[in-house]
């Protein structure tokens, strides 16, 4: 990612050790399980490797971010949006002067938990799960990185530190905050996470926003002259057309997509180190206490930001052919899900002894880990899968 010269000079100036409202791994709150500290890197650093080492990341380069994976190699998937909010965040953390470890592990960790075919699979497996305690992808993410990653000896999970586990989840309800223990408890007493949680937050949402214009022009979905009734995509191509006229346009693409992902970074910079400057927060706890986050864009850059996000809503994701894909996409989730509910033994063994545990202790059980199961499919996956369920001319 391209940064200014003012940036630059910021992240130069700065990086030379953490912030006192940076998250410190010697000062954790710490895991479930009390582990031996690591010899050779720090706590954040040994979730950050976790994390990618889980069966859950390596599934990630098989989930869809707008465009279903056999629609073409060369649009994101769930795997290379993390790998782009990590460099993001990583990048804006050392200039603030914040834990990149942290950063990095919360990115690389914050979409473990979505379905096959993106927020369609999301919204068909909430509603299947509507009466059962309903299904919400952050939530799920924790689920995994708590529970559902099996590799290790001495728990279940990944056994993460808090302060990464708080990061993971983003938002959540009352109701639900109440089941989660500490890692809930500022839902209720309306806090605010860790500043590297915050800045996971935004970079994600930098990193979908700017990419997914790519690849709805690499698609085809969108034109740059449609794109040019958004305000900061506009003054960006202007500003690449005066200095390169006659550029050929992907390279105009490019050069307009990097310098919007500059501007935003820029301005999250500038305008969150102000915040800081005026809250003049001691420590992580002292964030947590603000009430309202400090990362944040100025009010002109996130007027633009909002003015992008809605575009791409109205013209991308909600694109006929985009939405037809989609369609079929959560009917395929609807059948799965009504298969395995009714007969857990068309799910493979280890799925089926996950359900009769859930079971034991929850009315929900049952569903749950049907819910689990279809989560963690990669497209691939549940379209194999709704191909040998119902594809009645392959009885095999």
């Amino acid at each position: 990612m391209p940064v200014s010269p003012e940036v630059t000079a910021t992240i130069s100036t700065t990086a030379s050790g953490l912030a006192p409202w940076a998250c410190d791994p010697t000062r954790s709150r710490g895991r479930a399980q009390t582990e031996a500290a690591p010899r050779h890197r720090s706590d954040f650093q040994r979730d950050r490797d976790r994390i990618v080492h889980s069966s859950a990341f390596r599934r990630l380069e098989y989930k869809t971010q707008v465009f279903i994976s056999h629609e073409g190699d060369l649009f994101r998937n769930r795997l290379t949006h993390s790998l782009e909010v990590a460099q993001i965040g990583r990048s804006i953390a050392r200039a603030l002067r914040l834990n990149e470890d942290l950063v990095e592990a919360i990115a690389l960790a914050h979409d473990l938990g979505h379905t096959p075919f993106g927020h369609a699979g999301q919204h068909a497996l909430n509603a299947c799960m509507r009466e059962h305690g309903g299904f919400e992808h952050n939530l799920q993410s924790l689920r995994i990185v708590d529970l559902l990653e099996r590799h290790y000896a001495d728990f279940d999970g990944l056994n993460l530190t808090f302060e990464t586990r708080e990061g993971i989840l983003k938002h959540c309800s009352p109701e639900k905050a109440r089941q989660l223990g500490e890692i809930g408890v500022r839902f209720l007493q309306k806090e605010q996470p860790s500043l590297e949680a915050q800045l996971a937050n935004v970079a994600d949402e930098i990193a979908y926003n700017n990419h997914d214009v790519d690849d709805g022009l690499r698609s085809g979905l969108l034109t740059m002259d449609s794109l040019a009734e958004v305000t900061l995509f506009r003054e960006c191509r202007e500003t690449v057309q005066a200095r390169y006229p006659g550029l050929d346009p992907r390279r105009t693409q490019h050069e307009t997509v990097r310098r919007m992902i500059d501007a935003l970074v820029g301005d999250l910079i500038e305008t969150s180190q102000a915040t800081i400057d005026q809250r003049r927060p001691q420590s992580p706890d002292d964030v947590r206490r603000t009430g309202e986050p400090l990362i944040r864009f100025s009010p002109e850059m996130a007027e633009q930001a909002r003015e992008l996000k809605a575009f791409l809503r109205e013209n991308l994701y909600h694109h006929h052919q985009v939405h037809g894909v989609m369609h079929k996409a959560r009917q395929l989730i609807h059948d799965l899900f009504s298969a395995f509910e009714a007969d857990p033994r068309l799910m493979p063994e280890n799925y089926q002894r996950h359900a009769e545990e859930i079971a034991a202790h929850d009315p929900h059980g049952a569903q749950r880990a049907v819910a689990d199961y279809i989560a963690g499919m990669t497209d691939r996956h549940a379209i194999r899968e709704h191909h040998r369920l119902f594809d009645l001319g392959t009885l095999t």
